[in-house]
């Protein structure tokens, strides 16, 4: 499964602090159907992910019915992100 979307970095002060962008809530639907084929436990998904001109591995965690794509720092820095920005997203699910 291939997704393009488009989302808004958040910050999560959870226990250890994180961003994300939500996965939108059709694309989350989508996901979601097929979940329990591809998490590896907790609802967890693996994933590739492409911003900008960077790819990397990650995993989805699932939120409030939505999913969440977690934007590792190195990530951050090569595409000059911040809280608020605003970014495109090409995630890949593989089956």
């Amino acid at each position: 499964m291939n997704l393009d979307f488009n989302g808004e970095i958040i910050y999560w002060r959870g226990p250890a602090p994180w961003f994300f962008v939500a996965v939108p809530e059709e694309e989350s639907r989508e996901i979601e159907d097929i979940s329990s084929l591809v998490t590896y436990g907790w609802g967890v998904i693996p994933v590739y992910v492409r911003i900008g001109n960077t790819e990397f591995t990650t995993s989805l965690f699932p939120k409030d019915g939505r999913y969440l794509v977690p934007i590792k720092a190195s990530v951050r820095k090569a595409e000059k992100l911040e809280e608020g920005d605003m970014v495109s997203i090409e995630l890949s699910i593989n089956q």
